[in-house]
């Protein structure tokens, strides 16, 4: 199994859990546009910190890779693959807690 593959694994239903909490964002009246340019603003600063950081682990020896399960493609000494786990992060925690939480009109009125 090559990690692109294990990374569909994760990426897939993040992308689904996501499609579902902006839908369900949308049905309840609110715009997903700013949901949405959050989101892209996080991913930029976990894929940074991931390339930062996962090039120094790399560089110490802390882990490798098995060069037959990836796709050669790098950023710095880094495999793109690598950079599939922060993504499907910034896709799936906010999607479940919009998932998660309870619908507005479902919440007591703040000014009773």
């Amino acid at each position: 199994m090559t990690y692109w593959l294990l990374n569909l694994c994760f990426l897939l239903p993040a992308v689904g859990l996501l499609a579902g909490a902006l839908l369900r964002r949308r049905r309840s009246g609110h715009r997903n546009r700013g949901f949405i340019l959050r989101l892209a603003g996080t991913a930029g600063v976990l894929l940074a910190l991931t390339a930062v950081f996962d090039n120094l682990m790399i560089a110490v020896d802390l882990f490798g890779y098995n060069p037959e399960r990836i796709s050669g493609a790098f950023l710095g000494l880094a495999p793109l693959e690598d950079f599939a786990y922060p993504l499907a992060a910034v896709l799936l925690l906010p999607a479940l807690w919009e998932l998660l939480s309870p619908r507005a009109a479902a919440l007591p009125e703040e000014n009773q």
